[in-house]
């Protein structure tokens, strides 16, 4: 149950009611986070405001959600992990490209760059090395680009954070829980995990 109460959009007044009213416009619909952020119209604004400004940015809308669904599985928010995991559906992500996003990787090499720089950037608190910095250049990635994978970061760092504090009601099909095979290789004697 929700810590934070999740304003109605038809009881919403003042600027919480134009933001509301501007995220249904937009989506169709209006999210449990949006409406617990609506509380703080200040919050909630600085989130699209944040959100709005990167989509139009230099990443893909599928790179963008490839790194929240990164952040997301990194900081173990299951609302996030369901939101973007149905966001990426319809971005074009299929479920092995949405599965390996979380496990903070993907196929194809620029993407993969893209993710495991977003996972170093979180995992080590932005303290990064010349290395890592490196690496993602050499998969294409300008300073522009490099900025925009460390505002995502933020951006899904905020949100996951968020419903962690307000342990916000999810809205969407939850994510299946990731099995990660070193773990089961562990548990079974005489698991080899070369094969």
């Amino acid at each position: 149950m929700s810590r934070i109460q999740q304003i109605a959009p038809e009881a919403a007044t003042g600027t919480a009611k134009e933001l509301l009213d501007a995220v249904k416009a937009k989506l169709g619909l209006v999210p449990n986070m949006t409406r617990a952020m609506a509380n703080s119209p200040a919050a909630l604004q600085g989130y699209l405001g944040l959100s709005g400004a990167l989509g139009k940015g230099s990443l893909s809308a599928k790179n963008r959600e490839q790194i929240a669904l990164a952040v997301g599985e990194a900081n173990q928010c299951d609302y996030c992990l369901a939101a973007h995991s149905a966001i990426g559906k319809m971005v074009g992500l299929t479920p092995d490209q949405i599965l390996d996003s979380r496990r903070g990787t993907a196929i194809e090499p620029r993407s993969d760059a893209v993710i495991r720089f977003a996972r170093k950037v979180v995992n080590e608190r932005g303290l990064v090395s010349d290395a890592d910095i490196a690496e993602v250049r050499a998969a294409g990635l300008d300073d522009g680009g490099i900025a925009e994978v460390v505002a995502n970061v933020a951006l899904n760092i905020f949100t996951n954070y968020f419903n962690h504090v307000a342990a916000t009601d999810i809205d969407f099909p939850k994510a299946e829980a990731l099995v990660d095979h070193h773990e089961v290789c562990a548990t079974i004697p005489g698991c080899d995990e070369t094969r």
